[in-house]
């Protein structure tokens, strides 16, 4: 859990689980993604996630400097891949310090593979 205010009133709190939807979904609204893969290299590359395991693909930790969040893609083939991962990097750190108010330090962008992508 994560501190995000502390008053008279109380604390309030979020979850790693949170942070990394908040930055999964981000991630899956930007351009020239195929899809997110697992961090976990024994899942293997075969399988893009879906919506509903969009956390497996995000690893999201604090530092001094505030959260780094390294997300796992694929983008599409045709595509800058500097520009997708540019993107991304910036739609991230957009949202998580939009919701969460919390800065965000680094945003590192894993491409994984390159796939042509289904229309």
């Amino acid at each position: 859990m994560l501190v995000l205010e502390t008053n008279e009133t109380g604390t309030i709190k979020i979850s790693k689980e949170a942070l990394q939807t908040i930055a999964g979904m981000a991630t899956v609204d930007s351009y020239g993604l195929v899809g997110m893969v697992s961090r976990n290299v024994t899942n293997g590359l075969g399988s893009i996630l879906g919506l509903d395991s969009i956390r497996k693909g995000v690893e999201v930790s604090k530092t001094a400097e505030g959260l780094m969040v390294e997300v796992y893609v694929i983008v599409g083939y045709g595509i800058r891949i500097s520009e997708v991962g540019y993107n991304i990097m910036q739609k991230i750190r957009y949202v998580m310090e939009h919701i969460t108010g919390i800065n965000v330090a680094w945003v590192n962008v894993n491409v994984q593979g390159v796939r042509v992508a289904k229309e």
